[in-house]
């Protein structure tokens, strides 16, 4: 997670190398996702890395620009969830819970649910390198593992925990043996420097 300014920008390059985003800024139009992605990270450094009283405003208005930008686009993402390298395909309807982790380079599609059930607070921990389908839910205390695919409309409420393997269906189940290479920006799957 972020823990310094250096983390912040890692993250912020990350995120811009898995949305395949081009120029130094987002565009006024075509480039939502990428502005709500710059955003929630502001919100995260601020966050954890902000704590002094003199701080608060940019704290405030980090957390209000994250929020309206998040309500506009239809997303419901609490902060320190999700690890760099995140890209978020569409705008539109994806639900995740505060108590998820999701590891680095996820590529999620639209009307997603990663959540808790029957009032629990424990949520999904998912690796790194997830491609997560169109509608997919992912629900409850389950561990899914580096490198998988979650196919479109599967309602995962069990842990998958090998690595590399695609699964779908309701309830899911593995599928197939394919890994969700094709689907991760290629620039985050070779060598990676680390944000210290």
């Amino acid at each position: 997670m972020i823990h310094s300014y250096k983390s912040y920008l890692y993250y912020l390059a990350q995120d811009k190398i898995a949305l395949g985003a081009v120029g130094r800024r987002p565009r006024l139009f075509r480039d939502e996702i990428w502005r709500f992605e710059i955003r929630l990270r502001r919100a995260e450094y601020a966050d954890a890395c902000c704590r002094h009283i003199w701080q608060a405003p940019y704290r405030l208005v980090s957390r209000f620009l994250y929020h309206s930008l998040s309500v506009r686009l239809g997303f419901s993402i609490p902060l320190h969830v999700f690890e760099e390298g995140l890209s978020i395909a569409h705008y539109g309807y994806l639900v995740v819970n505060g108590n998820a982790r999701i590891g680095k380079n996820c590529r999620i599609q639209e009307g997603v649910t990663i959540g808790a059930t029957g009032g629990s607070s424990k949520a999904p921990r998912i690796g790194d390198n997830v491609f997560i389908g169109s509608g997919a839910k992912i629900i409850g205390d389950i561990r899914l593992a580096d490198n998988m695919v979650v196919g479109a409309g599967s309602v995962v409420v069990s842990s998958f925990l090998t690595p590399g393997i695609t699964v779908g269906g309701v309830p899911a189940r593995k599928i197939s043996s394919k890994d969700s290479s094709p689907y991760i920006a290629s620039g985050l799957l070779r060598g990676k420097a680390s944000a210290e």
